[in-house]
């Protein structure tokens, strides 16, 4: 293999698991092989591998339920190469970045919110005290509000 492999990163909770202890799970052409893996991978994000394992996935037999003359359309999906590539300790792929910038600033956005309700809570309490309106605090005991005798 000449050319360079077009890796794929594989998107799924149990592969961003795995991206948090430093081993990321790609999608890759099936004649790829370890050193291709981990040529590509360090090229491509710059990063030092230190170890690649690689899985070949036989693709499931399923059945349609189109019925031409009465039977099943049946098919297989296709076979998947997915390869684990573990990195030197430090090093990391921003692939999941994006979804940890999102997590980060929804965080921050319902912080700013929570001011906001307790700053306008704050605001109402004081604006609905009887002091605001001139009562005093014995026209308050007497009466509760002003003109009731």
């Amino acid at each position: 293999m000449s050319q360079l492999l077009t890796l794929k990163p594989r998107m799924s909770e149990k592969a961003y698991g795995q991206s948090q202890s430093g081993t990321y799970v790609f999608d890759v052409p099936a004649e790829a092989n370890k050193l291709t893996v981990a040529k590509a991978v360090a090229e491509q994000y710059k990063v030092t591998v230190t170890t690649v394992n690689i899985t070949n996935l036989s693709g499931k037999n399923k059945r349609t339920f189109v019925n031409r003359r009465g039977k099943f359309v049946r098919g297989t999906r296709s076979d998947t190469k997915k390869a684990y590539v573990s990195l030197k300790d430090g090093d990391n792929i921003p692939i999941f970045a994006a979804d940890e910038e999102a997590e980060a600033k929804q965080e921050k956005t319902q912080e700013k919110i929570q001011k906001v309700v307790d700053k306008e809570a704050k605001k109402e309490e004081k604006a609905t005290s009887p002091r605001r309106f001139g009562i005093g605090r014995r026209a308050e005991k007497r009466t509760g509000i002003r003109g009731n005798k």
